[in-house]
């Protein structure tokens, strides 16, 4: 898929079409710094209108996701920040039995899913974020580096810190429910 923002070199990057290409992945970004599904489409808003501030200022020669991030990042450590977030206390919505072919298969993705997105709830954000960006991302250490402005070395410590905890988490909470 081409990038929107390196599309248009030396000119500002079209913010409908990073909007369109991108809302995905900010989404999905999104859902793992720990924004609750009731609140990505509203978090994501907020993103988008502090890309178009800033979108003057991207550098096309740079992968536009990590730069995307970073904005997830920031956008995601307010929302948690949030008195609203802090006090409201949601429950997971169960599933309910699904008649159709496959049920039994979606339900045990929506339960490693919902494991895996409880486990990154153990986490710091930063910790969250470095994981998600090369784990599940795919970006390389230099490249979150660079998107997120952070010492190379700190950020494999916290990426090495991130494997454990994750790890011990999943073992510890039970699949399929709340903890």
């Amino acid at each position: 898929m081409p990038d929107p923002a390196r599309s248009t070199t030396g000119v500002t990057p079209d913010l409908a079409a990073i909007y369109e290409a991108e809302l995905p992945y900010v989404w999905e970004s999104l859902r793992r710094l720990g924004v609750r599904e009731a609140d990505l489409e509203d978090v994501a808003h907020d993103l988008f209108i502090a890309l178009q501030r800033r979108l003057p200022d991207y550098d096309p020669a740079r992968p536009l996701r990590p730069w995307l991030f970073g904005f997830a990042l920031r956008v995601a450590s307010d929302y948690r920040k949030s008195a609203r977030v802090r006090l409201e206390v949601v429950a997971a919505p169960r599933d309910t039995a699904d008649a159709r072919p496959g049920a039994e298969e979606r339900l045990a993705a929506r339960e490693a899913r919902d494991l895996i997105l409880r486990a990154l709830d153990s986490l710091t954000l930063e910790q969250r974020a470095v994981l998600a960006l090369h784990d599940l991302d795919g970006y390389s250490m230099p490249e979150i580096a660079q998107a997120l402005g952070e010492p190379l070395n700190t950020l494999y410590s916290r990426l090495r810190a991130a494997r454990i905890e994750f790890t011990a988490a999943v073992r510890r909470l039970p699949a399929g429910g709340e903890p």
